[in-house]
Parts: C-alpha cells; sequence; structure tokens
C-alpha cells in the first residue's frame, strides 16, 4: 500500500540547509497498522506531511497503491489525497460553523456522493453519536469532536488513513475509548493506517513501530520480534 524509498528533506538554513530528513525507507503492507515514534524535532511530522502530500522532498519517492505521489501536480495530488487518504489530527480540525452531521458530510459532498447525508449518518451512530448530529463542536466534549473527526476520516472508505497524535489531547480514558474505536474501524474497513504518537500504550497496538532519530530510520519493532532498519 505504502512504499517510501529513500526520502529525505532539506531546508534553507543560511549557507548549507538544515536537513530534517534523510535517507527514510519502508514499506507499509494493505491493512496494517504501523507507529511512528520519536522524540520532538526527530522529524516526524514532516515525514507525515510527506507522506500526504501536503509537502514535497528534497529527494526520494512516495508510492501509494502503486502511484507515483510526487510525479503529480499539486492539483493532482490534492485529487489523489481526496479519493485515497484519509486524516485524523490531535486538535479534531472540524469547521465550527458546521454541525457533526455536516462535518462528516464534506468528503462526500466533495467526492459527488449523493447519499451523504445517509452515509454520514450511519457512520455518526457507529462511532456512538447518534444522538449528537446536530450539534455544533463547541457543543461536543472533546472526545465526542474527535469521534466526529474519525467518522469523517472512514467515513470514504480512503485506502490509507494518517493520524497525527489522535489521542494528544484527550485525557487517558477518554484517549483510550477513541483509541479502540480507530483501531475497531480500522480493522472493519481494512485501512492501512500509519500514525504518528508520543503515547506507549498506542503504539504497541500496531503492528509495528518506526523510529525516528535526528531524521532517520534507526529502528523498526515488529510485535513479538525485532528489525533494525
Amino acid at each position: 500500500m505504502l512504499r517510501v524509498e529513500a526520502l529525505g528533506k532539506t531546508v534553507p538554513n543560511g549557507s548549507t540547509g538544515l536537513t530534517i530528513l534523510s535517507g527514510v525507507s519502508f514499506e507499509v503492507h494493505a491493512a496494517e497498522a504501523v507507529a511512528i515514534v520519536g522524540v520532538s524535532g526527530s522529524g516526524k511530522s514532516t515525514l507525515l506531511g510527506l507522506l500526504a502530500g501536503l509537502d514535497t522532498p528534497t529527494h526520494g519517492r512516495v508510492h501509494i497503491d502503486g502511484h507515483d505521489l510526487f510525479s503529480l501536480n499539486e492539483d493532482g495530488r490534492a485529487a489523489f489525497r481526496a479519493r485515497m487518504l484519509g486524516f485524523v489530527f490531535q486538535s479534531f480540525q472540524l469547521l465550527p460553523a458546521m454541525t457533526a452531521l455536516e462535518n462528516v458530510m464534506l468528503p462526500l459532498e466533495l467526492a459527488g456522493r449523493r447519499d451523504a447525508r445517509q452515509a454520514a449518518r450511519l457512520m455518526l451512530e457507529r462511532v456512538g453519536l447518534g444522538e449528537r448530529l446536530e450539534h455544533y463542536p463547541k457543543q461536543l466534549s472533546g472526545g465526542e469532536q474527535q469521534r466526529v473527526a474519525i467518522a469523517r476520516a472512514f467515513v470514504p472508505r480512503p485506502g490509507l488513513l494518517l493520524a497525527d497524535e489522535p489521542t494528544g489531547n484527550l485525557d487517558a480514558d477518554t484517549g483510550k475509548q477513541v483509541a479502540d474505536l480507530m483501531f475497531e474501524l480500522n480493522r472493519e474497513r481494512g485501512t492501512t493506517l500509519v500514525l504518528v504518537t508520543h503515547d506507549e500504550s498506542l503504539s504497541k497496538r500496531c503492528n509495528r513501530i518506526l523510529r525516528l532519530a535526528g531524521g532517520r530510520l534507526v529502528d523498526a519493532q515488529a510485535r513479538g520480534g525485532r528489525w533494525d532498519a
């Protein structure tokens, strides 16, 4: 589903430039869940942005479902994201002027789905918010907002879901409930999941853990075994 080849990112910094990522290579198979971990400044967020095509690399390639992401222009990458990718963010990223139902409908409407309202309603019922359809984000708790965000991410049935600290703004109990839901939906729908997290308990629920340090992939650990990257 995902193949990353010698990915690197350098940004201008005086006369030499600052290398944020260097020579990162790995593969993620369909329906696999992979965590990317590392200390602040290790390159995790930059890597996630490159996987989403929101930023361009200095060198290297990203292939998603056989497509070379950076052979596409900016408009092409945007269209590909809408068709293939889902996102869950730490800060929820819900539109405040839209209800929970309207937020979940949005990606379906952008894709021209005529069943957007019904599909969004069913998805919100699946995440336990069937009674909160007409509530606005400010009327929902943090955990409920993240459930809406998860519903919005999964409702178009993306092949690849990218999650950036999905439980980072939640207390421990709420975070566990949200994580349970995310992994349940991931299994139900066969989505490939790549998540960035500082939460060790969350990363251990994934099939593999990729560890970044200083912009390099330094370790890859699988459940029940250990691989050196």
